[in-house]
């Protein structure tokens, strides 16, 4: 569905700036309830990267007592802003995935363990991204974003086994950890407008890194299975109300 890739668009991840080879990047994203502040569950990120590009990488989903809820793994070889990737909800056997990009896209999901796989073949968009490709894609367009230009694209959804017009748009300043950064609205460039809430996502304006994300989350709440309404955070430091930091590689 929608809600999983939206953040994701968990969209929604952090890079650092460029440098001589390829490397590994290890960082945390701490996720809160939207309207309650309550403390969700943790994200550990390991990216591996080029200088500016990311090549591919892992990003593991801990409950507050560091239990791991969850798996995502994705490789950008085929394509900048499309990933194949897959993503497991270790849970109810939920699974959702990209399989293949090229001319074509093929998406591939299962509701919940036990329940068949359902597969559909898109024709690859221009100006498109997927899942957490969308940061790419946004870094690839940030000065238009800056300039206070609306910057269109075609979001490929695993989840929805389908693919929707959105658009992006510069909305303000903020402060992010003392410092000054920059807030962009992401919101279907369609009627789906009416029905699906928009996004918020925090950039640094100097290093175009993701400091914060607002909006529907990869995860389900357990009480309903419904994804959460979140806040993710991507600060320096754990925060002191993180109940417990999951067993992955500092960074």
């Amino acid at each position: 569905m929608i809600a999983r890739l939206l953040l994701t668009m968990s969209l929604l991840l952090a890079t650092a700036a460029a440098s001589a080879a390829p490397e590994t990047l290890r960082f945390y994203g701490y996720a809160y309830d939207l309207k309650t502040n309550r403390y969700l569950y943790t994200e550990a990120h390991e990216q591996r990267v080029d200088g500016d590009h990311w090549l591919g990488g892992t990003i593991r989903y801990y409950s507050p007592d560091a239990k791991l809820i969850g798996v995502k793994e994705l490789s950008f070889a085929s394509d900048p802003y499309v990933p194949v990737y897959k993503l497991d909800i270790l849970a109810d056997g939920y699974m959702e995935a990209i399989t293949a990009v090229g001319k074509d896209i093929v998406l591939q999901k299962r509701s919940k363990r036990g329940e068949p796989l359902q597969e559909k073949t898109l024709a690859h968009p221009a100006m498109s991204c997927g899942d957490s490709g969308f940061h790419s894609f946004l870094r690839a367009n940030f000065q238009s974003l800056m300039a206070g230009k609306t910057v269109s694209f075609t979001l490929v959804v695993a989840g929805n086994l389908d693919a929707y017009q959105f658009r992006a748009k510069r909305i303000g300043d903020t402060q992010f950890e003392g410092k000054t950064a920059v807030r962009f609205r992401v919101e279907p460039d369609s009627m789906l407008r009416y029905f699906v809430d928009p996004l918020e996502v925090t950039y640094d304006p100097s290093a175009q890194r993701l400091l914060e994300y607002r909006g529907l989350a990869n995860i389900p709440n357990p009480a309903d299975g419904k994804p959460f309404v979140a806040r993710i955070a991507f600060y320096s430091q754990p925060p002191k109300d993180l109940p417990k930091l999951p067993p992955a590689t500092q960074p």
